[in-house]
């Protein structure tokens, strides 16, 4: 269960902010909607779609090949 400690002094709106940006990125407020309402056939392919290419990209990000040839960048050793 997701929960948030107000902090002293903190605003209430700030906390309910927080709590918000939380639910948001453990993905519980997608699911909530997507579980509110009945989901189609070609609804269901695009969000698993989008949801692939979300992870697609992630793992290019951490796997990107490490630039070779003229791309490299130049290293100098300093004080050597």
């Amino acid at each position: 269960m997701t929960e948030v400690q107000i902090r002293k002094g903190e605003p209430v709106d700030r906390a309910l902010k927080r709590l918000k940006t939380k639910l948001e990125m453990e993905g519980i407020l997608e699911e909530v909607r997507r579980l509110r309402a009945h989901e189609t056939p070609k609804e269901r392919t695009r969000r698993k779609a989008r949801a692939a290419a979300k992870r697609g990209k992630i793992r290019y990000r951490f796997t990107m090949p490490k630039p070779t040839g003229e791309d490299a960048p130049v290293v100098t050793a300093v004080g050597a």
